[in-house]
C-alpha cells in the first residue's frame, strides 16, 4: 500500500510539473505571437526546413506532391559543389568539370490567422539559375539570371491557421551548358526571407540615403522613401525619419509633410537632415549610421524599415584620379568571383571575412565583383571592413561568350536586373562605381553597343544618380571604343589590361576620367598606375583562386589569385604587399624562372599558371655541399634590406626607384636565410626561411576559436606538416584524416590544388605543398568541438573550438 501511495504521489507531481511547463510554453508562445503581431513589419528567415531533389520531376510544384523521401536541408545550398568532378561534364573547364542539371526545392510552412491582414512576400537573394517559383501550385514567376535578388508577393494564394499547410516550390535549372565562363554553382545558394507588411508600406528597396554635402563638422543626409499603397482606399501618410549614430543613439529626427497616396499608387517622400559632428565612413574607420523610417497613418506606425548608410564624399577627377573625404588615393583592388573553393557558391560570410582580412593585410582597399552582383551580405561586410567596391552587372550583353549564357535573356531582362540590383545596393557606402559589363563583344558593332550602353546608363543613373558608371572595355584598339563615342558615354573609362592605351586615351582627351578595371600582377602594370596621377587605380586578376575557367582537364580551377582557395597567401602576393602596404614589409622568396609580363591579350594566357616563386629554403636538387646558386628576391618597402645566411651577411641593397625586387644569387647551404628591412638605420621588419627536414608531425591552427550555430559562422582549421624542428615541409603530400567530436561538423575539406579531383565533402584530404584545411561549423550553441588530424607515420594533433550562443543582436 505504501509503495502504491508513493507511486500515486509521484504521478500527481509529474502531472503538475507537466501542466506548469505547458502553461509556461503556452505563455511564451503567446508572447512570441503577440510580439510578431505588434511588429509593424515582419522579416523572418526562410532558410531552414527545405526538401531537395537533384532531378526533374513532373508535378513537384503541386502542394500535394509526395516529397517525404526528399533530402532534408537548409539553404543556402549549392548542390553542384558536391561533385563529382568528371571530364565529361558539359560544364567543361569553364565550370570546373562539376555537374549541372535541374534541382527542386520544397518548403512546407504555416501562417497564423493574423497574416491574412497583411501583404506577404518571399525574397530570394539568388537562385542559380533559370528559377521558377510556385506557392500552393500558383506560379509566382521566373528569373533567368542567377546573380540577382528578387521578390514575389504570395498574398491571395496562402492558407492561414496552425493546421493549414503552405508549400513553396522552387525549380532551378542550369542544365543547358556551357552557360558560364567560371563555376556558377546550382540551386538556392543565397538566403531566403519571408516578409509581411501592412497594405501601405515602404516599397522593396524603396529607401535611398545619400550624403550630398559632407563638411568638416557637419553633413546633410538626404532620405528618399517610396511608399506604396496596396489597399483599396486612399491614405494620408507621413514618414518619421530618425538617424541612429554608430553608438546606437538617436542623432537627429525629422518628420515629412503628409501626402495622400491613392489606392494602387506610390509616392516618394524626401527629407534633408543636418547631422552635426558627423563621423565619416573611411577605409581605416568605416563608421556606419542607420536611417530608421516609420510610416505613420491615423497617428499610428503601420510600417518601418532600417537602412544602414555611411557619411562620406568621393569623386573621380580627370587629372588626379580618385578622392575620398578630401584625400587623394589609389584604388588598390582585386577582382573576385563569387565561389569560395570547397564551399562552392553558397558561401558563409565567415569565409569572406577571413579572405578580406587577408587581402587587406596585403594592402588591398577595393573589390571588383567580377562579373556579376554579389550577395547583399558581402556588401554589408565591405561596408563594415572599409573596402571600396566596383559593383558589376554582366559578363555579356546580346552577343554571348557561351551557347547558353545571359545573352539569351539580355533584351528581356537586362534593364530589370540592373534596376533591381542598383536599388538593392545603392545604400552601401562601400560602392563607388557601377560597371555595366566586362569585355563586352557587342562593342564590335558600334550602333548596337551605343544603343545598349545608353539604355543601361539611363537605368543606373535613374535609380542612383550619386555614383558613376564604368565598363571593363577590352582590346580598345580592335573595338575602337575610344574613337566611336562609346567610351565617352561612361562617367569613368575602364580598361582591362591595356593600361598604355588607357593613358593614351587620357592624353588625347584630358577631361577623361580613367581606371584600370582588370590588370595583371607584373611591375610594369603597377608603375603605369603609380606614376600617373590621372590613373585612379587598378583591380588585379584575381584576389583569390577560383573554381572553373581552368581551360582543360585535369585543371578544375584558375590559379591567378594572391590567395589560394584555402586563403593561404602566395609568394607572389608578397611583392604586391611591398607596393601597396603602408606598414614596413620585407619578404624573401626563391625564384626558379624569370618573371613574365602580362600579355596584352590575357585571354590567351593559361590561368593555371606555373608557380615560379617559393617562400621556402628547400630548393630541389640541392644537397648540402652542392653550392647550387639560388635566385633570392626580397620584396620590401624599406629603405634597405640586408640578407643573412646562417648568421653571415650577404650584403645590403637599397630600395629601387621602380620598386623592383632586390636580388641576390645565393649559393645554397642548409640553415636559415634571413632578411632584415631597415629604415633610417633601424630594423623595422624581418623575414626568414629555414630548410626543412623530413615530415614529422602535424600542427593545427584555427582562424576562429569560437563558433555559433549561425549559418554564416565557420572556422578554417589549417593543417601544416613540420619536421622535428617545427619547420614547415613544403612538399609534404600525406593523406590527412580528420575526426570531429562534440557539437560540430566538417562542412568541407580542401588543399588548394587546382588539379585535384578529391571530393570537398569528405573527412580526409591529401596535403598540397605541405598544407590542407578542414572547414568546421557548429551544430549546437554550447560545448567543445575537438578536431583531430592524423596521417600515417606522423604525430597527429588536435585543436578545440568552443561552440557558443548567438549574441543578442544576431538572433
Amino acid at each position: 500500500m505504501k509503495r502504491t501511495h508513493l507511486l500515486q504521489l509521484a504521478i500527481r507531481g509529474a502531472v503538475v510539473t507537466l501542466m506548469v511547463w505547458l502553461l509556461i510554453a503556452a505563455h511564451e508562445s503567446d508572447a512570441v505571437a503577440a510580439d510578431q503581431q505588434a511588429r509593424t513589419r515582419i522579416v523572418d528567415s526562410f532558410d531552414s526546413g527545405w526538401r531537395f531533389l537533384k532531378a526533374d520531376v513532373a508535378g513537384a510544384e503541386k502542394p500535394d506532391f509526395a516529397d517525404a523521401a526528399w533530402r532534408a536541408l537548409n539553404v543556402p545550398h549549392d548542390w553542384s559543389i558536391e561533385g563529382p568532378f568528371d571530364e565529361k561534364h558539359p560544364t567543361s573547364g569553364a565550370g570546373g568539370f562539376l555537374p549541372a542539371g535541374i534541382g527542386w526545392y520544397r518548403k512546407h510552412f504555416n501562417l497564423r490567422p493574423d497574416f491574412a491582414r497583411r501583404r506577404v512576400f518571399v525574397e530570394f537573394d539568388g537562385v542559380m539559375a533559370n528559377s521558377d517559383v510556385w506557392i500552393n501550385g500558383f506560379h509566382l514567376g521566373r528569373r533567368p539570371y542567377g546573380y540577382v535578388s528578387f521578390r514575389y508577393e504570395m498574398t491571395g494564394h496562402l492558407n492561414f491557421g496552425g493546421n493549414k499547410d503552405n508549400v513553396l516550390a522552387v525549380r532551378a535549372d542550369n542544365s543547358r551548358q556551357p552557360a558560364s565562363r567560371w563555376y556558377s554553382g546550382a540551386g538556392i545558394y543565397r538566403h531566403v526571407r519571408l516578409v509581411a507588411t501592412d497594405a501601405v508600406h515602404i516599397e522593396q528597396w524603396g529607401m535611398f540615403v545619400t550624403t550630398p554635402q559632407v563638411g568638416r563638422d557637419q553633413a546633410t543626409v538626404h532620405v528618399r522613401s517610396t511608399v506604396v499603397n496596396q489597399s483599396d482606399a486612399s491614405h494620408e501618410v507621413a514618414l518619421q525619419i530618425t538617424l541612429i549614430g554608430p553608438d546606437g543613439r538617436s542623432v537627429q529626427s525629422a518628420k515629412t509633410e503628409p501626402q495622400t497616396i491613392p489606392a494602387g499608387n506610390s509616392v516618394d517622400f524626401h527629407q534633408d537632415i543636418l547631422v552635426k559632428n558627423a563621423q565619416r565612413w573611411d577605409l581605416d574607420r568605416p563608421v556606419l549610421y542607420q536611417a530608421q523610417a516609420k510610416v505613420i497613418a491615423d497617428k499610428r506606425t503601420i510600417d518601418d524599415e532600417v537602412t544602414p548608410f555611411g557619411i562620406r564624399e568621393f569623386h573621380f577627377d580627370a587629372a588626379t584620379g580618385f578622392w575620398l573625404n578630401g584625400r587623394n588615393l589609389k584604388l588598390k583592388g582585386v577582382c573576385l568571383h563569387h565561389d569560395a573553393g570547397a564551399l562552392g557558391a553558397a558561401v558563409p560570410l565567415g569565409a569572406w571575412e577571413r579572405r578580406l582580412e587577408l587581402l587587406k593585410q596585403i594592402g588591398v582597399n577595393a573589390i571588383r565583383t567580377a562579373h556579376n552582383p554579389p550577395a547583399p551580405e558581402f556588401l554589408d561586410l565591405c561596408d563594415r571592413m572599409g573596402l571600396l567596391v566596383m559593383d558589376e552587372m554582366f559578363d555579356c550583353w546580346t552577343i554571348g561568350k557561351n551557347a547558353y549564357d545571359y545573352h539569351l535573356y539580355f533584351n528581356d531582362w537586362s534593364r530589370v536586373d540592373t534596376r533591381d540590383t542598383v536599388r538593392r545596393d545603392r545604400n552601401h557606402p562601400s560602392i563607388v562605381l557601377y560597371s555595366a559589363g566586362n569585355e563586352i563583344r557587342d562593342t564590335m558593332k558600334e550602333d548596337l553597343a551605343i544603343r545598349v550602353l545608353k539604355g543601361l546608363i539611363e537605368v543606373f543613373h535613374e535609380n542612383d544618380p550619386s555614383r558613376p558608371v564604368t565598363q571593363a572595355l577590352f582590346r580598345p584598339n580592335v573595338s575602337h571604343d575610344y574613337n566611336n563615342g562609346l567610351a565617352d558615354m561612361l562617367d569613368v573609362i575602364g580598361t582591362n589590361y591595356r593600361d598604355s592605351e588607357l593613358l593614351i586615351a587620357h592624353q588625347t582627351k584630358p577631361t577623361r576620367k580613367i581606371i584600370g578595371t582588370e590588370q595583371g600582377h607584373d611591375l610594369r602594370t603597377w608603375l603605369a598606375c603609380r606614376d600617373n596621377p590621372q590613373h585612379a587605380g587598378q583591380f588585379l586578376w584575381t584576389g583569390v583562386d577560383y573554381l572553373g575557367e581552368s581551360r582543360r582537364w585535369p585543371g578544375v580551377a584558375a590559379g591567378s589569385g594572391l590567395l589560394d582557395r584555402m586563403g593561404a597567401i602566395k609568394p607572389m602576393a608578397y611583392e604586391r604587399e611591398s607596393w601597396w602596404s603602408e606598414r614596413p614589409v620585407v619578404h624573401i622568396v626563391r625564384r626558379v624562372e624569370p618573371a613574365r609580363a602580362t600579355p596584352a591579350d590575357p585571354g590567351f594566357e593559361p590561368l593555371t599558371r606555373r608557380q615560379s616563386q617559393f617562400a621556402d629554403w628547400n630548393p630541389k636538387n640541392a644537397a648540402p655541399g652542392e653550392r647550387a646558386a639560388e635566385i633570392v628576391e626580397a620584396y620590401s618597402n624599406c629603405e634597405e634590406v640586408e640578407l643573412i645566411l646562417n648568421g653571415k651577411s650577404l650584403g645590403a641593397k637599397t630600395r629601387n626607384a621602380d620598386d623592383s625586387p632586390r636580388i641576390w644569387r645565393v649559393p645554397y647551404e642548409p640553415g636559415t636565410l634571413k632578411a632584415v628591412g631597415k629604415t633610417k638605420g633601424q630594423a623595422v621588419a624581418t623575414h626568414e626561411l629555414r630548410n626543412a627536414g623530413k615530415p614529422a608531425k602535424i600542427i593545427l591552427a584555427a582562424d576562429r576559436t569560437k563558433l555559433t550555430t549561425d549559418w554564416d559562422d565557420v572556422s578554417y582549421v589549417t593543417v601544416t606538416v613540420v619536421d622535428e624542428k617545427g619547420v614547415p615541409v613544403p612538399d609534404a603530400a600525406d593523406l590527412t584524416s580528420f575526426k570531429i567530436t562534440g557539437p560540430g561538423v566538417i562542412a568541407a575539406v580542401d588543399n588548394g590544388d587546382n588539379a585535384s579531383h578529391e571530393s570537398f565533402q569528405a573527412s580526409q584530404r591529401h596535403l598540397y605543398q605541405g598544407r590542407c584545411v578542414a572547414i568546421v561549423k557548429a551544430s549546437a550553441s554550447s560545448g567543445r568541438i575537438t578536431v583531430t588530424a592524423s596521417a600515417p607515420g606522423l604525430v597527429g594533433s588536435a585543436i578545440v573550438i568552443n561552440a557558443v550562443a548567438l549574441p543578442a543582436d544576431r538572433r
